[in-house]
């Protein structure tokens, strides 16, 4: 059987350490940018959950209810789900000047669902860190500093 490019044992939670050596050097730094970003900007408390076979264990980002992002660890590499709601979503599409052509792509690919579009990002590149962070800004303004 093939090892899964995610973290799927269900039975020992991975620590901090353990999910920057299984993503790597590289995309581990991207990985503390995102979350500095995200802790320095929201009041949202990081919290690690199973989210299922497929998926694996997640870093989520969640308050009363509200996710704002999830990060799922990978082998070599991590995806950030981000689900936009339809006026969230609307206003991500009217942003082509300011995102890569990668990223509107990867919007217009993604179907609207009753529940929000739900966008799974791998980072590949800085362009897609920035991205992230302006998408992250659509679904929520930052805290005021």
């Amino acid at each position: 059987m093939a090892e899964s490019p995610r973290m799927i044992d269900k039975t020992q939670e991975p620590t901090e350490e353990e999910m920057m050596i299984f993503m790597g050097e590289q995309a581990g730094n991207v990985w503390v940018e995102l979350r500095h970003f995200i802790e320095d900007n929201y009041d949202f408390v990081p919290e690690t959950a199973f989210y299922g076979v497929k998926h694996g264990w997640t870093v989520r980002y969640r308050r009363s209810g509200r996710t704002l992002c999830s990060l799922f660890p990978e082998k070599d590499g991590f995806s950030v789900l981000i689900v936009l709601g339809r006026k969230d979503s609307e206003k991500a599409l009217s942003m082509r000047d300011e995102l890569s052509t990668r990223m509107i792509a990867i919007l217009e690919s993604t179907e609207q669902l009753h529940d929000g579009r739900w966008l799974w990002i791998k980072p590949l590149t800085a362009s897609d860190t920035d991205d992230i962070k302006m998408l992250l800004q659509v679904k929520r303004k930052p805290k005021k500093r």
